[in-house]
């Protein structure tokens, strides 16, 4: 199953008082993995947007390990956990400069018309991402 490791650049606004990033940027960081995932892939999350879809977090796990300080070399790598057609969970660990796990976690997904917000089935909507998904699953 592909991994795609996305180096991150630790920003000194990103850090709180105690001199650590932040725990909210995770999160953030975590997106630009995923992004970085999806493209990766063969996918845009703009394409989906054009056609008035929209992909929510429905659901976020993040355990802390280690911090990671201003200027520090990191990277987050993302993988696809789950899919089932209708909700997709992307795993995450995010990798100080000394290669240990220094935050790790989930997202869960599923896509929703923009204006109403009802659920879609990926399946349906959009085949080629389900496609490209079981690939991954499959480990193709």
């Amino acid at each position: 199953m592909l991994t795609v490791k996305t180096p991150i650049e630790v920003r000194y606004q990103e850090t709180d008082q105690m001199g650590v990033v932040y725990h909210a940027n995770y999160l953030v960081w975590f997106e630009i993995g995923r992004t970085k995932y999806i493209e990766a892939i063969g996918l845009k999350y703009n394409e989906m947007e054009k056609h008035g879809v929209v992909s929510p977090v429905i659901d976020a796990n993040i355990s802390f390990k280690r911090p990671i300080r201003y200027a520090e070399e990191t990277h987050v790598e993302t993988w696809l956990e789950s899919y089932d057609g209708v909700r997709t969970i992307y795993g995450y660990k995010i990798i100080n400069e000394q290669g240990k796990i220094a935050v790790e976690g989930t997202t869960t997904h599923t896509i929703v018309n923009k204006e109403t917000f009802r659920p879609l089935s990926v399946r349906r909507t959009f085949p080629e991402w389900h496609k490209a998904y079981q690939e991954q699953l499959e480990g193709e």
